[in-house]
This record gives structure tokens, C-alpha cells and sequence, in this order.
């Protein structure tokens, strides 16, 4: 394969692939990811790491820690998943992405080893993060993980750090069907001796938390026990939040994320970041501020509560399952509109029941589906919304969708797009 798009193109078509397949493409053990690193001559024994689960926050607090450290003047390497609109986004080193070049040639490299054990997309990708991050002697490495926990192919790594951020319902038919059984799945990560934060202190899932803490003799804290957290305003380009300790210390924060479940996100970062002083990295209140401020522009993280246009006002988020949602509808709450167009999307395997009714009634919605298999057709999602009194109409492709609402919009409504990260990554193709 000489150039980049013959390689995507072979690691797209020939492995499974979670975002397209669903959970046929979930592995449900780490051999393979074992076997790719092994030839690699375990790359991810040779940098530092904080590793970062969660149902939703995850990706937020992973770019927040990585804007951070990267601000403080570390080398900072940065994993996360799915990408929006260029495979490279999921393997960053201080905001840039891996280079064309190296793609091709870890496929190249590999090509037979990834025709032997038919790995996943997913695991492919995982040890060629780590397989750069290693030859680029990385400072630090955050390592957010795509599915899960305890099986997920990230979880090769010994961290310096781990972080849970919120436990909510996603991928249920994967992971469990009550928050226990999925909160199992995400303290997967916690090591022994490793310390551990999570963001949110919930009754249901906090003894999962302290069960495998106290097996792995792992220190473990709720942020929200020793931090709490206020918005004090949303402007234009920021999110003003006040972080009050223990002590009644108080620290202001602003953020480039303009979604207000960031409040809950930072105190969890906040922890991560002072466990990470004890370990010696030089993190000043000052490079913490500087890089929570400029979080978008410096690593690239789309999709989080963004607007993308103000004439007409558009705005999408990837919030994509019940606390996703309640958190899009907050926002939505503190938004000033006359009239809600709701461009949305949603997966097969995906919960409607825990989704759909919880969306405004006097919205008007245009069902779509992304473009590809695992996406539920637009008939069958607008069916599903109009039994709960939702109005609109099923357009098909996102882009149709997403073109009705233009036509459809006048001066002082709202466009919104969500549902699913494949419906926003489809609006931004479309408008880049």
C-alpha cells in the first residue's frame, strides 16, 4: 500500500470495526493487542501515562489534562476515540496529529502480523498509538479508552494515574444493563498501588469503586467529595466556573468547552492534576488555567457544545446517550431561541427508550441516518420519536437533514445537530 488513503481504506474495510459493525467488532480479551505490541517490542512499557475511562466526560477530560501538561512545557501524547473527521485525530502529540508517513509505514510494517491474528480496528490503532508515542520518547501519554475498561485494548498500560469520570447507560448489550454491572466494566482500569480518581460520587456505583481499589490496594478519591464546582457565567468564548476546596479555597476557572457538564469534568482533571505534582511534573496554577482556556484551539477537540456558526445559529454536540442528552438539554435550557430545529441521528444498538423521551416536544426534528450499517434508518428513528409526539421528517443522509433545517430556519432560531458522533462528524465534512 504506497499512499495514506490505500491504508485507511485496508484498515477500514478489512478489520471490524466498532463504529460500523457494532458489537460483533468488540474483542473480548486483550490477545491480540498483546500479540500486535509484542512485535513491537512493547512499546507501551516505554512512556508515562494517566489513563482516563468513563461513559461520558472522558474525552473532554482527556483533552483538558493534555492541554495542561502541554501548556506546563511537557511533551504530551494524547489517544482518544472515534475521530470526527481524520483518522489521525485519535493520535496526537502537543495538538499535532501523527504524520501521514508513519501511518502508512506501521501498516506496511505490520501487514502480515494484521493478516495473521485479524485484529481489530480498534487494536490496530491502540498499538500504533502506543508504538508512537514510545519512538517519540513522550513526556506523558494520555490514554482515554474507547470501550469499556477491563477488556478495552488500552488497558495494556500502567499508569501513573487513573480517572473515571461519570457512569451512565451506553452500550448495554456490551457492557451490562445496571450501573453496577457497567461501573464493573470501567473499574477495569484501576491497577494495584495506582492511584485513582473519580469524578462523580454516585451511590450505586461508588462501592464497585471501592471494592477494586481496596483488591488492587489502590488510593482512591471522589473529586466531588473533595472539590465542588459552580458556573458563574457563559460568554461568547468561555465558561467562567468557581472551584471551591475543602478549605473554602476558591479558584477561577474558564474554559474554551462551553458545555456546562464541564463543571463536572474539571474536578476530576483538577485531582488527576495534583496527584500528577506529587509525581514531580511541574503543573503551576497558571499552566492549568492557560491550558483549560484554550483546550479547542490547542488540541483540536470538536463537537463538545460547539457552535459553528452564529448566522444561522448552529450548534452540535456528540452527546449521544441518556446523560449525554439531559446534559445537551441543560445547555440547551441556558440558550436563548425562538424556534428548535433538532437535527438527530441515532445507532441501532442504540437505547431510544432511555433517549428519545427525554427530548423537547416542541422542537422540530429532522430524522436522519449517518452513512453507514450500524446507523438505524431515518423511517425507523422518526416512527420510534413520533409515538412519543415528537414532529418532523425523515430525511435519510445527514447532510439532506441538516439541509432542511437551513431551509426551514429564520432570524432568532437555533439549528442543532446531535444524537450521535457520526451525525456531527458528517455536519462538520460537510461545512469544512
Amino acid at each position: 500500500m504506497h499512499n495514506y488513503n490505500e491504508v485507511i481504506e485496508y484498515l477500514y474495510a478489512r478489520l471490524p470495526m466498532f463504529t460500523r459493525d457494532g458489537a460483533s467488532a468488540y474483542k473480548k480479551d486483550l490477545d491480540n493487542t498483546l500479540a500486535l505490541l509484542h512485535a513491537l517490542g512493547n512499546p507501551q512499557d516505554k512512556f508515562k501515562s494517566i489513563h482516563i475511562a468513563g461513559t461520558n466526560g472522558k474525552g473532554s477530560s482527556s483533552h483538558m489534562l493534555a492541554s495542561i501538561f502541554a501548556e506546563a512545557g511537557y511533551k504530551t501524547a494524547l489517544y482518544t476515540s472515534p475521530h470526527l473527521l481524520d483518522f489521525r485525530e485519535r493520535i496526537r502529540i502537543n495538538g499535532q496529529m501523527v504524520d501521514e508517513q508513519f501511518v502508512i509505514d506501521f501498516v506496511n510494517n505490520l501487514h502480515a502480523l494484521i493478516e495473521e491474528i485479524q485484529p481489530s480496528f480498534f487494536e490496530v490503532t491502540v498499538a500504533m498509538a502506543f508504538d508512537y508515542f514510545a519512538k517519540q520518547h513522550v513526556d506523558i501519554a494520555i490514554i482515554e479508552v474507547g470501550l469499556g475498561g477491563r477488556l478495552d485494548s488500552t488497558n495494556v498500560i500502567m499508569p501513573l494515574a487513573s480517572l473515571i469520570t461519570n457512569i451512565g447507560f451506553d452500550h448495554m448489550n456490551m457492557l451490562g444493563d445496571t450501573l453496577p454491572a457497567i461501573a464493573s466494566e470501567k473499574a477495569g482500569i484501576i491497577k494495584k498501588d495506582t492511584p485513582v480518581v473519580v469524578s462523580e460520587y454516585h451511590k450505586d456505583t461508588a462501592p464497585v469503586f471501592l471494592e477494586k481499589a481496596k483488591l488492587e490496594n489502590a488510593a482512591l478519591e471522589f473529586a466531588s467529595d473533595k472539590l465542588q464546582s459552580e458556573i458563574k457565567a457563559i460568554n461568547e468564548d468561555h465558561l467562567q466556573i468557581e472551584v471551591k476546596d475543602k478549605e473554602g479555597h476558591i479558584e477561577q476557572y474558564e474554559l474554551d468547552l462551553k458545555g456546562t457538564y464541564q463543571s463536572k469534568n474539571i474536578l476530576g482533571v483538577l485531582r488527576i492534576v495534583d496527584h500528577m505534582r506529587t509525581r514531580g511534573y511541574d503543573l503551576s496554577q497558571d499552566d492549568v488555567k492557560n491550558g483549560l482556556r484554550k483546550v479547542q484551539s490547542f488540541t483540536g477537540l470538536q463537537g463538545r457544545w460547539q457552535t459553528l456558526s452564529k448566522k444561522p445559529f448552529i450548534i452540535c454536540d456528540t452527546g449521544h446517550n441518556e446523560d449525554g442528552i439531559r446534559e445537551v438539554l441543560k445547555n440547551l435550557a441556558n440558550t436563548n431561541y425562538r424556534q428548535l430545529h433538532f437535527v438527530i441521528g441515532a445507532m441501532k444498538d442504540k437505547d431510544l427508550g432511555h433517549m428519545l423521551p427525554l427530548l423537547p416536544t416542541d422542537a422540530i426534528y429532522y430524522f436522519s441516518n449517518p452513512d453507514m450499517p450500524r446507523a438505524m434508518p431515518s423511517e425507523e428513528l422518526a416512527a420510534e420519536a413520533h409515538l412519543l409526539g415528537l414532529k418532523g421528517n425523515a430525511y435519510g443522509p445527514v447532510v439532506k437533514a441538516f439541509e432542511a433545517a437551513k431551509k426551514q430556519y429564520q432570524d432568532g432560531d437555533l439549528i442543532f445537530i446531535g444524537g450521535s458522533n457520526f451525525v456531527v462528524s458528517e455536519v462538520l465534512a460537510a461545512i469544512n
